[in-house]
């Protein structure tokens, strides 16, 4: 007889499209077996009221984070994370698809956490829910949280995709790593002030801004993979080995996202990012101005991108669409 932990054989999902798909390959296949939409919104866009239909909300605002860490968006541990995502009715066989209201942006952290606990059928909605909405596809009202059958998930953490300080101090002594920073320039270079409490303006010697806008289309959409490449290139050279920081761990994914369609295997993101290493600490050095990579062409800052890409609320990772 099945029970919780031996359940009974499922259809498993749509083929695993890879790491990004478009808002037609989701719109085909919207409610068949095995398919969960994931809505990973965060701050404002978690209120806007409005859901592709049938998504379940994978709450890093939530549940989906470690509360009792110091640094906001840590990832939980693998028990909390398998009670979690079993409670959302995620199975091991199901193929996600993940979103966010504003585009390609907390969707992708869904996307890599779900990658660093062993689940590889996972792909993030390619422009979010204003693509879905720009090809005139169909939202509804969000309802109540997620009260269906629960899931048999069960995580299989991958050591190495999330790191510590310790690792990226160590990548940024390894002249074969480069350690690349999401937030934008201004706030990397030390020019504009940190949105949360207590932090050091600036960033980590030797690491590189590349904001996470600049890997998408004016469109919202990711850019093609050689756009992709040509970016990575333009601030690691020829470095395969990516560290990826941000504010607290959420864009830095999308660069991990980008590096990931650019052909790069070697990839990790800083979990406590500047949340952690901009607090005051003799250990965790901290140095303004442009750093490695910044004179090379065409390296745009984030604010110079779209006006859907560059508004911010003070929590600093929580991009507000107009």
């Amino acid at each position: 007889m099945p029970t919780s932990d031996n359940p009974a054989p499922r259809e498993p999902g749509p083929a695993n499209p890879g790491p990004l798909v478009r808002a037609d390959w989701l719109a085909a296949r919207l409610g068949a077996p095995g398919l969960v939409v994931f809505d990973a919104s965060v701050g404002a866009h978690r209120s806007a009221g409005r859901r592709i239909p049938g998504a379940r909300p994978f709450d890093l605002d939530g549940a989906l984070s470690d509360h009792a860490a110091p640094a906001p968006h840590t990832m939980p541990g693998p028990a909390a994370l398998t009670g979690a995502l079993r409670a959302l009715g995620l199975h091991d066989t199901d193929t996600v698809v993940v979103y966010d209201g504003a585009g390609v942006y907390s969707s992708a952290r869904a996307w890599w956490m779900l990658r660093a606990m062993g689940f590889d059928r996972a792909a993030v909605l390619d422009g979010g829910l204003p693509a879905w909405t720009a090809a005139g596809l169909p939202v509804e009202a969000a309802g109540p949280e997620y009260g269906g059958p629960r899931g048999s998930f069960t995580a299989r953490p991958r050591p190495g995709l999330l790191i510590d300080a310790e690792a990226v101090a160590a990548a940024l002594a390894d002249p074969a790593a480069a350690v690349l920073d999401a937030r934008t320039r201004e706030r990397f270079e030390g020019t504009a002030p940190e949105p949360r409490p207590g932090l050091r303006g600036g960033h980590m010697p030797g690491a590189a801004s590349l904001p996470f806008g600049d890997l998408q289309r004016p469109d919202g959409l990711m850019r093609p993979a050689g756009e992709l490449r040509a970016a990575f290139e333009a601030v690691a050279g020829g470095r395969e080995r990516l560290r990826f920081s941000c504010g607290s761990g959420v864009t830095a994914c999308v660069l991990a996202l980008g590096a990931d369609l650019a052909g790069y295997r070697d990839l990790a993101v800083y979990d406590g990012s500047w949340s952690e290493w901009g607090l005051p600490s003799p250990q965790r050095p901290v140095v303004t101005g442009p750093g490695a990579g910044a004179d090379v062409p065409g390296s745009a800052d984030e604010a110079s991108a779209p006006s859907r890409l560059s508004a911010k609320t003070t929590s600093g990772d929580v991009r507000i669409s107009p």
